[in-house]
């Protein structure tokens, strides 16, 4: 076994990172009104370099941009497709929990009410700037999977005038999808991440409950989504690392479903065309390793061993016995390891400091490097 030479990594992350506190401030003084919008990026760029320096320094091979230009993980880049709208005073309602107690976080809602299409490459312009901040890492940009454009409002969310068949929906956002693929692509992205909590979500049964609910199909809806996705994949270019990141919630250190990935096992790994997969298994909220039995060869799976919800720090005897366990079930040469969600899914970020942060990143990079040299 050895290092990878191209994404996924032995050692690697998800993609969101804690705001420093200045950039913060700066949100709230151009939403204020106190600064401009050049003075916000000025801002942003500077926190920018300095995450990937603090990537490269921890040891990881790759480096985003900490989603630093984001308020939220998903909502950013769905609103910018032509054809979606953000509905003011509307907003979901999605209960969140630890071991605290509940939140209820109610994000804005959108609609489609007009075709949906890509107008211009979204965050093309933020990942031209951390492909020019790299030296020596792959710059790995993280979008939203199609999935969560029809997950967040169901069918309900669609203008039936618009899309009087919704397979017509499907045709035109798989189509924007592999417009995006491309035009990133023709920007340097070679490392693309499809960011997807609604794959992990179906196998809690209270969620298929609300799938049910809202007039979804809940044993069924996951295969659409892996169909759609590969037909938005179909024709990407030669070279372009596609992963997928599939977790149950990540906000503010609390989580939104549970259960095993074995619901979804079976058609997940055998059918989406994706290179790897980032998977959530921080703790039993997760499920077993049993699910990676459906794992092809040629596919690697990154083990999201690695909390970002808490600060204490994993032993690291611990991490390597989890590895050992996954292998049971795929080989250990298709495994990387990874922290199992992003740090900041939202700008408020995770109950935890950027020390801790960088810790845990240095304590994937050291377990990586013991485990498969």
């Amino acid at each position: 076994m050895a290092p990878r030479a191209r994404p996924p990594f032995r050692a690697d992350h998800v993609g969101s990172l804690l705001r420093p506190p200045r950039l913060l401030r700066a949100r709230a003084d151009h939403a204020e009104g106190r600064i401009d919008a050049d003075e916000l990026r000025g801002v942003e760029d500077d926190a920018i370099r300095e995450a990937v320096a603090m990537q490269r320094d921890a040891g990881l091979a790759s480096a985003t941009d900490g989603e630093f230009r984001r308020a939220s993980w998903h909502m950013d880049f769905i609103y910018q497709l032509g054809g979606v709208s953000q509905v003011e005073g509307e907003r979901i309602h999605v209960k969140f929990r630890n071991e605290e107690g509940e939140y209820d976080f109610s994000p804005p809602a959108m609609r489609v009410d007009g075709p949906v299409r890509i107008e211009r490459t979204i965050f093309g312009d933020a990942f031209s700037f951390l492909r020019n901040s790299v030296t020596d890492a792959t710059p790995k940009l993280t979008i939203p999977s199609p999935s969560m454009v029809h997950y967040r409002g169901g069918n309900s969310a669609i203008d039936r005038t618009v899309y009087p068949e919704i397979e017509a929906f499907w045709d035109d956002l798989s189509a924007a999808y592999a417009d995006e693929v491309q035009r990133l692509y023709e920007l340097g992205c070679r490392y693309l991440q499809l960011d997807d909590t609604s794959l992990a979500y179906v196998n809690d049964p209270a969620q298929r409950e609300h799938i049910a609910a809202i007039g979804g199909d809940p044993e069924h809806l996951h295969e659409g989504y892996i169909t759609n996705i590969n037909r938005a994949l179909a024709g990407r270019p030669e070279g372009l690392t596609v992963t997928t990141h599939m977790c149950r919630g990540n906000a503010q250190s609390m989580w939104a479903a549970e259960g095993s990935y074995e619901f979804v096992a079976e058609r997940l790994f055998s059918d989406l065309e994706v290179d790897g997969f980032f998977l959530e298994y921080d703790d039993a909220r997760s499920g077993g390793f049993e699910p990676l039995r459906f794992v092809p060869a040629g596919k690697c799976v990154v083990l999201g061993l690695v909390t970002t919800k808490r600060p204490q720090l994993e032993e690291r005897d611990l991490l390597k016995r989890r590895i050992e366990e996954a292998s049971r079930y795929v080989d250990v040469d298709q495994l990387c390891l990874s922290p199992q969600c992003g740090f900041s899914s939202t700008v408020e970020g995770n109950r935890l400091t950027i020390a801790d942060q960088v810790r845990k990143l240095e304590l994937v990079v050291e377990t990586a490097a013991e485990v498969w040299g």
